[in-house]
């Protein structure tokens, strides 16, 4: 391999590890927890008092479990007999 084709090659490996680490930040950034759209078993985190984290939800769009979603787009998620997503924990859809 020719001196040129390694510089450019290491170039690139550069260009993609600097472009990959800055997206990431803006990326995480862009989301929000949304809660009461997760169907059961597929929370991001946090289904109330006594469960543990992902995953732990047990009621499909349980008011008190979140999903992370694109920013500004929870409150306009739309589910099944009128539900909305929301910001903050809802009363509503609670495990029996």
């Amino acid at each position: 391999m020719s001196y040129h084709v390694k510089s450019f090659a290491v170039a690139g490996a550069l260009a993609a590890a600097l472009t990959a680490t800055s997206t990431v930040p803006a990326a995480a950034a862009a989301k929000e927890k949304c809660y009461g759209i997760s169907l059961a078993g597929a929370n991001d985190c946090k289904a109330g008092a006594g469960t543990t984290c992902a995953g732990s939800s047990v009621v499909d769009y349980q008011g008190n479990a979140f999903t992370m979603v694109p920013a500004g787009t929870c409150t306009t998620t739309e589910l099944p007999e009128g539900r909305m997503g929301s910001l903050e924990e809802l009363e509503r859809d609670l495990p029996a």
